[in-house]
C-alpha cells in the first residue's frame, strides 16, 4: 500500500518538492443513491490521497472494486455493469485547494475550503468543484466534502429494466485524515 501511495505522490509532480505534504492510505468516500424505489449506499475505505500545503495541489486515487455494498448483488452490478472496474479499475482527482492560504496549520481549527479540478472515472474526465472543509488538529488535517455526480456525466450507462432503482445525481461525500508525510 506504501508503494501505491509513493506512486501517487511521484505522479503528482511537485509534491515531493519542497514544503508541507500530507498523505493518507486509508481516506473514506461514500456514495448515495435514493430513489422511491431503492436506496444505494456504498462505502470505500482505501483512499489513497495528498495535499501539498505550499502550493494547494489535491490528489485522490479510489480503487473502484474497494466499494462495498449492503448487497453482494449491487456490488456486482456496480463492478461488472455500470463503472466497469476491471477496464476503469481507478477513479483519479487532480486539483487544488483554492483558497490554502486560509488554513493556517498554527492554529487549531476548522476552515472553510474549495476545491476544484478534474475528476476522471469510468474513462471520463470532467472538471468538478466542490465546498468543504479541513479541521487542523494537533497532528493531522481533516478533510470533509459532499458533491453531486451524474453517472451519465460520466457515460455510465443505467440499464432501462432498473433506471427508476438508481437516482440521476449521486451524492459523494468525502472524508480523510491526512498525517504530515515525513521522507
Amino acid at each position: 500500500m506504501k508503494k501505491h501511495l509513493l506512486i501517487i505522490l511521484l505522479g503528482f509532480g511537485t509534491i515531493v518538492g519542497f514544503g508541507q505534504k500530507y498523505v493518507t492510505k486509508n481516506g473514506h468516500i461514500k456514495f448515495y443513491s435514493e430513489t422511491p424505489i431503492e436506496t444505494i449506499e456504498a462505502h470505500n475505505h482505501q483512499v489513497n490521497s495528498a495535499l501539498d500545503y505550499e502550493t494547494g495541489d489535491f490528489v485522490f486515487k479510489v480503487l473502484m472494486k474497494s466499494f462495498e455494498f449492503e448487497k453482494a448483488l449491487m456490488q456486482e452490478h456496480f463492478n461488472e455493469n455500470y463503472v466497469e472496474s476491471d477496464k476503469y479499475p481507478n477513479a483519479v482527482f487532480k486539483g487544488k485547494v483554492q483558497n490554502i492560504t486560509d488554513i493556517d496549520l498554527s492554529h487549531e481549527g476548522e476552515y472553510k475550503i474549495i476545491v476544484d479540478g478534474e475528476l476522471t472515472l469510468h474513462g471520463v474526465t470532467k472538471k468538478i468543484m466542490a465546498n468543504g472543509t479541513f479541521k487542523v488538529g494537533v497532528d493531522n488535517l481533516i478533510g470533509n466534502s459532499s458533491f453531486i455526480l451524474k453517472p451519465e456525466d460520466y457515460n455510465i450507462k443505467i440499464p432501462k429494466t432498473v433506471v427508476n432503482n438508481i437516482a440521476g445525481e449521486i451524492e459523494v461525500t468525502v472524508e480523510i485524515d491526512l498525517k504530515e508525510y515525513k521522507k
